[in-house]
């Protein structure tokens, strides 16, 4: 039986996600949507700081002293935030959520006045992922006092993958998966094509700038991006970053429109691309040359638009014309 193209789509995590599938025309969709569904609820409950119920929740107000047993995904994402954390130094942390609600960013945001270094100095004494104490064998995590965790850089992403391998599950040899802008394609469409997607650029990106459009196939690949394009402000003539760079306890400087990471899995390209927009683009291409990281840099300059590409982003894009 010939198979088309379906679509389904849904809501998660505060946006939308949306599922493009290779199925046989008689295929009933209806418990498939149900189950991304599920698959993406189950990450919500888990890791969401907006819903006061979550796991990630209850930590959070847990006292000082307390083990907490983690689900599976969970501790599958935490242990990918702290090995990011780790490689990159720092310039990913998943504790620094009280600083991000200071500046004014997050599901705790207050108010959107820039703290004074008092106030930055004193939240910041309770954050750092050094604290992150875990227990492998009983797959859980203490809470020594005050720690915040927030995997919003990371969980998105996993999401995705989370989407990804449940369909494969189910016989879906072939599928996009997006959530929030974060993909994962697998198998190839009816006519015999990968999934090609349009990396996204800044929305204020002179279309006639002669920047070629760059197009990337998803081969059993994940692309994820980061930036200041989604949540900034101005206050007092300076534009304020919702991405905040861990090791200054403040928001990035200058931070690039656009910071885009393929990799393997969608929720290492989701940590990614926030580690490498705090990075900088000189900085972190350096850094995604020496760990062979496939990554591409947009920045703001004085003519347009600046595009920075690793060596391993431009072999996916060679790849990807072949």
């Amino acid at each position: 039986m010939s198979s088309d193209i379906a679509a389904l789509g849904g809501h998660t995590m505060g946006t939308t996600w949306s599922v493009k599938l290779v199925v046989p025309r008689d295929r009933d969709l209806h418990p498939l949507h149900a189950g991304i569904q599920a698959q993406l609820d189950r990450v919500v409950a888990q890791m969401s700081t907006w819903e006061p119920g979550s796991d990630i929740s209850r930590y959070n107000r847990a006292h000082s002293g307390h083990w907490q047993a983690l689900p599976d995904d969970f501790w599958r994402v935490l242990l990918a935030a702290h090995a990011v954390a780790e490689r990159s130094d720092g310039a990913f942390d998943p504790t620094v959520g009280p600083l991000v609600a200071l500046w004014g960013f997050g599901a705790d945001a207050r108010h959107r006045d820039p703290p004074d270094a008092a106030q930055v100095a004193r939240v910041a004494a309770h954050c750092g992922w050094q604290r992150l104490q875990l227990d492998a064998q009983a797959q859980a995590l203490l809470q020594p006092g005050g720690l915040q965790l927030d995997l919003s850089a990371i969980a998105k992403g996993y999401g995705v993958d989370a989407v990804s391998r449940w369909l494969h599950g189910q016989g879906i040899e072939a599928a996009l998966v997006e959530v929030g802008g974060e993909l994962h394609g697998r198998g190839r469409k009816p006519d015999g094509q990968p999934w090609r997607v349009l990396v996204e650029s800044a929305p204020d990106e002179d279309a006639g700038s002669g920047q070629s459009p760059r197009v990337l196939a998803l081969d059993d690949l994940a692309v994820a991006t980061s930036g200041d394009r989604w949540h900034r402000y101005e206050h007092d003539g300076v534009s304020y970053s919702h991405t905040l760079d861990p090791r200054r306890h403040a928001p990035v400087a200058r931070a690039a429109a656009a910071v885009t990471v393929l990799h393997r899995e969608a929720m290492l390209a989701d940590a990614w691309a926030t580690a490498l927009t705090v990075m900088g683009a000189d900085q972190g291409c350096a850094f995604a040359d020496a760990h062979g990281l496939a990554a591409r840099f947009l920045q703001r300059g004085t003519e347009g638009h600046v595009e920075t590409l690793s060596r391993g982003f431009r072999q996916q894009l060679d790849a990807g014309n072949a």
